[in-house]
């Protein structure tokens, strides 16, 4: 079945279950990469914001066998647990003295990406692209972000430079930096703190067990984080040696000392077939080999 009728079927399941009083959207949003999410937002009389419900991975579990109403039943089970209880008030948005504080920057690939930096306000970065947005925090909806575009940009009447001067503050100190082994990150993943142990920048890269993964504490949009000042030269202190930079994805890279016995080669075949078949087609970085020149301080493309 194609996503467009998928679509409207569900959403006149969903009109039919909540009946009136309801106002039923469907939506395309575009996300990096150029990927296209088909989503449902579902408001209630006098709401103006809602969470958008992405019906792609239902339309997979629709063609896997599971049942039509069952899947119906599973929305709306997503929607009840995420819907806010009340309006939320947008207007301080209009104000850039009231945002200016949580203006924060991430990197996306610029290949791939081209309809989307026609319309962000955007400062290139070798084949990547420093994007912004805005750190959203409040009661009702918890935390969030909010690209800001162009008409954002004209509506504030600052400059991209001015947004990339507030965002290398605000980033680092809201979403502070954390270097991982990659035995502490598959711990994290299956939920267990065992191992893991504080950061201590002036250590650097652990000799014995040199492959870190950079991100934030987050592990969202952790990729920027090769681009916080000091970051990356403290981290090749302790390895007394250049590092080649792994962009595993958006959310994190990692980071390998230069000991002279690896293979670019190698490295940039590994990141692409990692990229191809292990990574969110929207979540990818790069497909490029990046290396940190400790002498130079300097981010480069290898290959």
């Amino acid at each position: 079945m194609e996503i467009s009728e998928f679509s409207q079927k569900i959403c006149n399941a969903v009109k039919e279950e909540l009946g009136e009083g309801y106002r039923i959207e469907l939506k395309e949003v575009r996300k990096n990469n150029g990927v296209i999410l088909h989503g449902l937002v579902i408001l209630f009389r006098s709401q103006n914001v809602a969470p958008t419900i992405y019906l792609d991975t239902f339309l997979e579990a629709y063609e896997s066998g599971t049942a039509f109403a069952v899947v119906v039943r599973r929305l709306l089970a997503v929607y009840r647990k995420g819907v806010p209880r009340d309006s939320v008030d947008m207007d301080f948005f209009r104000s850039f003295d009231r945002v200016r504080d949580r203006i924060c920057y991430r990197l996306i690939g610029r290949r791939g990406n081209e309809a989307l930096l026609e319309d962000v306000p955007h400062i290139e970065f070798l084949d990547l692209a420093i994007c912004f947005y805005y750190a959203y925090q409040g009661k009702t909806l918890g935390e969030g972000t909010i690209l800001v575009h162009n008409s954002h940009m004209k509506m504030w009447e600052t400059t991209t430079s001015e947004l990339y001067t507030l965002a290398r503050n605000n980033t680092p100190e809201l979403f502070p930096w954390v270097s991982s082994s990659l035995e502490e990150v598959l711990g994290e993943m299956a939920g267990s703190t065992e191992g893991s142990l504080p950061e201590d920048p002036e250590r650097g890269l652990d000799r014995e067990f040199p492959m870190r993964v950079l991100s934030n504490a987050k592990r969202l949009h952790g990729a920027v984080c090769m681009l916080y000042p000091g970051v990356l030269e403290k981290l090749a202190r302790g390895a007394k040696r250049g590092l080649y930079i792994l962009p595993s994805s958006i959310h994190e890279v990692i980071l390998l000392p230069d000991t002279g016995l690896g293979s670019p080669q190698e490295l940039k075949r590994m990141i692409h077939e990692v990229n191809s078949t292990q990574v969110a087609p929207e979540e990818v970085l790069s497909n490029s080999l990046y290396y940190y020149d400790s002498l130079q301080k300097r981010i480069r493309i290898i290959f």
